[in-house]
This record gives structure tokens, sequence and C-alpha cells, in this order.
């Protein structure tokens, strides 16, 4: 199957790499679809693939038992499988798994690390995505320790809408307190509260974001930061 030319990629990540980089890349990239609730990557086990989103976005969520709460997101900005592969880890702890389905290419780790011994361009590239994966992940931890359910919320509605086509996202109650951390209820309550206030509007299964800039109003400087980084370090390099 015909590999993709660098100019019709639509992952912001591999668009954002010099020509001769995407092309050492390039002969390795496979296509693939990602399924809802699909798990890519499992918990301790080796990571030997990584995936280039097109579309889609997938949770980066901490496992104890039955119980996952999101700690991360990465749709058609990054890749799948950043962190533990730059860092030269066989394996993580988290699991990943398909929040929106979607498509994207994948790439085997044994390609990805040849090319990054090849190029310190491109591994300098890798490791400021990797930063700004980690502020994400720092940023959660402080809206998870110091924000309202509604702010949370708020934030990761941003960062989706970030990540999708429109303005409709495919997100159910029980994702949502999955990657807040919270039942149901909290969400369905919190829900409730940002469309009464005219920043959302909620359908079955879908939430219409209405006013980015309420919801933007809302996250006591949780939003923006990561991105900014990555406009900053990867689009602005």
């Amino acid at each position: 199957m015909p590999r993709p030319p660098h100019s019709t990629v639509r992952n912001r990540l591999l668009r954002a790499m010099a020509p001769e980089d995407f092309a050492r890349l390039q002969p390795h990239l496979d296509p693939l679809s990602l399924q809802l609730r699909e798990v890519v990557i499992a918990p301790d086990a080796p990571v030997e693939e990584l995936f280039f989103l097109e579309s889609g976005m997938v949770s980066i969520s901490t496992a104890h038992d039955e119980r996952r709460v999101e700690v991360g997101l990465v749709g058609s900005e990054g890749l799948v499988g950043a962190v533990p592969v730059a860092l030269d880890c066989l394996t993580t702890p988290q699991v990943y798994f398909v929040q929106l389905s979607g498509e994207g290419w994948s790439i085997g780790r044994g390609a990805l690390c040849a090319a990054l011994d090849e190029s310190p361009a491109l591994r300098r590239l890798l490791l400021r995505y990797v930063h700004t994966l980690i502020v994400q992940i720092t940023q959660t931890a402080y809206a998870h320790a110091s924000l309202s359910l509604e702010s949370r919320l708020a934030r990761w509605l941003l960062m989706c809408h970030d990540r999708t086509e429109g303005d409709e996202l495919v997100l159910t109650h029980e994702f949502l307190s999955m990657m807040l951390g919270v039942q149901r209820a909290g969400v369905t309550l919190a829900i409730q509260n940002l469309e009464g206030a005219g920043r959302i509007r909620a359908k079955r299964r879908r939430i219409e974001v209405l006013d980015r800039a309420k919801l933007l109003a809302l996250t006591n400087g949780s939003y923006g930061t990561p991105e900014g980084e990555y406009a900053r370090l990867i689009e602005g390099a």
C-alpha cells in the first residue's frame, strides 16, 4: 500500500518534521483504524508499535483494579507511545485506549528508533513533543487537585474540541466520569450547569461546544500552557 506524501498527512507532528526526517519514517508508516475502547498499549506490556493519529483520540490513563482515570490525551497533534519509546523504556504502567475512533499511521518501535539514531533533529523534535505531553499531564494533576468539577470538565471539553473537527463531541457520561475521576451523577450535574450557562448543548452521547470563551473562563489557567508549549516548540521550531 502506498505511503502518505508529506504534503497530505494531517498529523501535526509528522507535518512539523523536516522533509528528510519524514522520508526516514515514510516507508515504515502503515495505515490503521482505531476502534472505540480499543487498548492500543496495555500496561506493563512491551511497546512495540506507535501511532501517529490523523483523527480520533487516545486516552492515557492510570489503571488500578477496574478503575481508570485519564491523565493525558493524544490526538492528531501527537504520537501515541512517544514517552516510553523516547525515554528508552520497554514498557509503561499506563494504559492507552481509544476514546474516539479514528484513523492514523502505525510505525514499529525499531524503525522509529533507527530514524532517531540517524537524525538528532528528529530526536529533538520528539523530545520536545514529550515535554509538551508531560506539561499536559502536570496541568491535569493541578486541575484534579485544585479545581471544581465544572472547571475540570470545561478544560477537558476544550482539549477534546481541539482534537476534533466541528463543534460536536462524541463523549458519553461514562467516558467523562473516567476522564474526571468522578461518579456519573457528578458529571451529569456539571453538564447541566454548563448547558444552563450557555457554554455547551448536551445531546444523547454528544456535547456541542457553543462558546469556547465561556469554557476558557472557567479553567483558571489549567488550559493553554501545554497548547502554548506545543505551538512554540513544535510548530514554531
